[in-house]
């Protein structure tokens, strides 16, 4: 029985109630050691057994933490048979993970879209239960997955329940659950049941704090004794209650139970062979079970808590440890597990095993398991006598701890590289990961001061690559300087390169030069990356935007999931340009989704830049400041770009004038966002009355646009030269630009200004046809202030608009509009599933909320709709 667990208990009976009926969730139980989250998972998994739940179960443990795969093997043994059925790529990710194939090459996140389906396929069958004990202790190529899945799920069936310490398993996102200590009135009960004297209840409730495992652990000490421990934290005193315990059995016994507490798994045999070698054997561990500390059946070995086997290991001399860890590694059944033992087992540099440690970890970063990796080349480096080698295998931690999305362990690895590389001999892979570890912590300039600076000490391919990179980290922090020695040192190489050198003329504000240097570079490059960027930079929205939407495609298809959400940020700023509001919304979220799941805080706030521009054009104020202020630093030209849009969209035109000429003065002044907000810059010094604050801005716009030769923003230079001078003409050529199609808010802005003009030269008949397209086109972008203007200036031509009314898919989810437009092309549930790392069945839950939202009933109907 659970003693004062009532909302505890309330919360999981909710969780596997809405299982049963069909739909997911996870929640995270989180709490100090002792608190009682085993036994809320114990009373759970008999509740859903006895409900017909599949229950299937994990532990984290301690001396596994830093094995890959070690905890979601426990969770794929019973499930091998089921594999073959998964798609094809994630039938090979799950085998990799059981040893069956290493599947070289796969991206780290198929994994967990492989659990995922698993999952779901499991549901299909009745609800599942999954339980996750010591979430602490997964290692991270447990984790990662685990909680892809969990992130992910809607509407299988599938309950996920993560318990976990206080500190470690982060998992943002999922809802969290953290139990209590127990009341008086519960320890109380519990202290009856264990027949503790009623003399001793009292203090043995003040010494444990309310923690359940520190009230069984001190009320057992303390029978017919007085006094209390030293004050200690209720977990160290639970522990100091257990390393008594067993410093009270016999040496031959703890010598066992640190086998066993070493070894980790419970594989008894193995234990065996391993005491074999030091002299001990089964017989030793009688007086650990009759103590009650450990118990033994032939399934194999485990303690009564985990925190025994802490004390057990932590309570040993560290030459009794290392002793029993050579001799585990000597019996070791595999390379990986032998080489899980060997760092323990090794005080001193020893070239052999230096070497087994990064053959393991090359075959363990070959499953993608980068963090684990990192971990044994770090190890290999240690005990690698050769200072070349450990510079390699340092430089390899630093790189997989990048894959792995921990770039501030990438950083303190490659510093400690860089201490052993001789002056004047830097290493060009070990630069590269330093330099990238950076530029993801926000520290830009520094990343490309170093690039710079090694790339005149490398030979001359390497020195080009570094240049390359130093120059577009160089394009965002607005450092001119950089990026023209980039340029100028490239050439200098003999390998000019058309971007670099374009965007050195863009700084410089030349861009005359500059933009058909990246239209050359945008046609004939082969490098999808620098591309997306140079397309984004010259405005080529249609040409970005194909390419964005083809590399979306092809890593979809290879299951290149780490890749997307660099990629889906490029897709959804395009999708803004184009005014695919809802679109853009579907990318981010997906790209924020994946990019939490790999640590990438940094990229999130870029990619939360592009809502932020839509919150800015929607008048959503709140929504655009706090994205705004949660970017990086780099971010802040464009930060400024957007809060000038949203506080010109809400009419204060003197705070986006002061705001947009600061940015202007600022280092990124030539970025391509600032001079795309040139018309908002424009357009509040004529609503100030102060047109010679906008010759500048306008000068500038008119010499991009002209170089640009696109379109759109071709017109809209010509609807701010009207702007500026009165003259009609302007703006019918800037609409008949416009017409050639591009940036739809922007021709909406260009029809409003020109229907503002038509009603103040007394033509109200000729200003409500424009005015009218322009209300239309904002009220499809939600762009809730620039409809009120365009209503209110209908109103002024004498005319009473009717209400514009959104879009039936304005009324979808990110989600759901994703799925609908997938379904309505004719690709099945499982097809959509694969390509939105999603269910199947939560793919149908979002058709099914989706329908009454449009006004259908079925998938042949979605064909028929306007989907746009």
């Amino acid at each position: 029985m659970l003693y004062g667990r009532s909302t505890e208990q309330a919360e999981l009976e909710g969780l596997i109630t809405s299982a049963r009926q069909g739909h997911s969730g996870a929640l995270v139980v989180r709490g100090e050691a002792g608190i009682g989250k085993t036994a809320l998972l114990d009373w759970a998994a008999g509740g859903a057994a006895a409900l017909g739940l599949r229950v299937l179960r994990v532990t984290g443990i301690e001396p596994e933490a830093d094995l890959a795969f070690g905890a979601l093997t426990q969770l794929l043994w019973p499930l091998q048979d089921r594999l073959d059925a998964l798609p094809g790529p994630q039938a090979a990710a799950l085998k990799a993970v059981l040893g069956a194939d290493l599947a070289r090459g796969q991206d780290r996140f198929l994994t967990g879209l492989a659990v995922l389906t698993l999952l779901a396929d499991l549901a299909e069958e009745g609800p599942v239960l999954c339980l996750v004990d010591d979430a602490q202790w997964l290692d991270d190529a447990s984790a990662e997955p685990l909680l892809f899945a969990a992130r992910r799920l809607a509407a299988e069936g599938v309950a996920m329940v993560f318990a976990t310490r206080e500190d470690g398993f982060a998992a943002p996102g999922l809802t969290e659950l953290r139990p209590s200590r127990l009341d008086g009135g519960s320890a109380t009960s519990l202290l009856a049941e264990l027949e503790v004297a009623p003399v001793l209840r009292e203090e043995v409730i003040a010494e444990s704090g309310g923690n359940p495992l520190a009230l069984i652990e001190f009320a057992a000490a303390r029978r017919g004794q007085a006094g209390r421990q030293p004050h200690l934290q209720v977990a160290d005193r639970v522990l100091s209650s257990f390393r008594a315990q067993i410093g009270r059995l016999p040496e031959r016994t703890r010598l066992m139970a640190l086998i066993a507490a070493a070894e980790g798994r419970g594989d008894l045999p193995l234990q065996l062979e391993a005491a074999q070698t030091l002299g001990v054997g089964l017989d030793d561990l009688e007086e650990a079970e009759r103590a009650g500390l450990m118990q033994v059946s032939e399934s194999g070995v485990a303690f009564r808590h985990p925190l025994v086997a802490t004390a057990a290991y932590q309570g040993a001399a560290l030459a009794r440890r290392v002793a029993v860890h050579r001799a585990l590694a000597e019996v070791a059944k595999t390379p990986d597990c032998r080489a899980h033992h060997l760092p323990a087992a090794t005080m001193e540099p020893d070239a052999g095993v230096a070497a087994e440690l990064a053959a393991a970890a090359e075959r363990t970063a070959s499953r993608t398991a980068y963090a684990a990796a990192a971990r044994l080349y770090e190890q290999a480096a240690r005990l690698g006598p050769d200072v070349r080698q450990q510079v390699g295998w340092l430089s390899r931690a630093a790189a997989c701890a990048l894959s792995g999305g921990h770039p501030d362990q990438a950083a303190v690895l490659a510093e400690r590289a860089e201490s052993l590389v001789e002056p004047g001999l830097p290493d060009a892979e070990l630069t590269m990961a330093r330099a990238a570890a950076m530029f993801e912590l926000g520290q830009e300039k520094q990343a490309v001061h170093l690039l710079q600076e090694r790339a005149d000490l490398a030979d001359p391919c390497q020195g080009a690559a570094m240049l390359r990179t130093g120059a577009t980290y160089a394009w965002f922090t607005g450092d001119e300087g950089a990026v023209s020695a980039a340029a100028r040192k490239l050439a200098a190489l003999g390998t000019p390169d058309p971007m670099a050198e374009g965007l050195s003329h863009l700084m410089r504000a030349d861009y005359a030069r500059g933009l058909p240097l990246l239209v050359e570079f945008l046609s004939t490059s082969s490098d999808t990356e620098r591309a997306l960027y140079t397309g984004m930079i010259i405005g080529d929205d249609a040409t970005t935007m194909a390419l964005a939407a083809a590399e979306v495609a092809r890593c979809r298809e290879n299951g290149l999931i780490g890749a997307l959400p660099q990629v889906l940020q490029v897709l959804a700023q395009t999708q803004v340009w184009a005014g695919l509001h809802r679109d853009a919304e579907a990318s981010v979220a997906e790209a924020v989704g994946i990019a939490c799941d790999g640590g990438l805080q940094q990229r999130i706030a870029w990619i939360n830049g592009v809502s932020a521009r839509i919150a800015a054009i929607e008048g959503d104020e709140d929504r655009c400041r706090r994205l705004v202020g949660e970017a990086p630093a780099a971010y802040r030209a464009t930060g400024e770009a957007v809060l000038g849009l949203l506080e010109l969209s809400l009419g204060d035109h003197e705070s986006a004038l002061d705001r947009l000429e600061a940015a202007w003065s600022g280092p990124g002044r030539n970025a391509a966002v600032l001079l795309s907000s040139a018309p908002d810059q424009i357009e509040a010094a004529v609503r100030l009355a102060q047109p010679h604050r906008a010759q500048e801005p306008l000068r500038r716009l008119v010499a991009w646009a002209d170089a640009s030769r696109q379109p759109w923003a071709q017109a809209v230079a010509l609807r701010c030269r009207a702007l500026t001078s009165d003259d009609e003409s302007l703006y019918l050529e800037a609409l008949r630009l416009h017409a050639q199609g591009g940036r739809p808010f922007e021709h909406a802005r260009t029809q409003l200004l020109h229907g503002e003009w038509l009603r103040r030269a007394r033509r109200p008949g000729d200003a409500r046809a424009p005015l009218h397209a322009a209300m239309e086109t904002f009220a499809r972008l939600g762009a809730a202030p620039w409809v009120e203007r365009a209503r209110s200036e209908l109103h002024a031509t004498g005319e009473t608009p009717r209400t514009a009314h959104p879009a039936p898919v304005a009324e979808l989810t990110p989600q759901e509009l994703h799925v609908v437009r997938l379904a309505a092309t004719g690709h099945s549930s499982r097809e959509i599933a694969a390509q939105l790392f999603l269910s199947p069945r939560t793919v149908e839950y979002h058709l099914y909320k989706a329908y009454p939202k449009l006004g259908v009933s079925s998938r042949r109907e979605l064909s028929r709709l306007n989907l746009a």
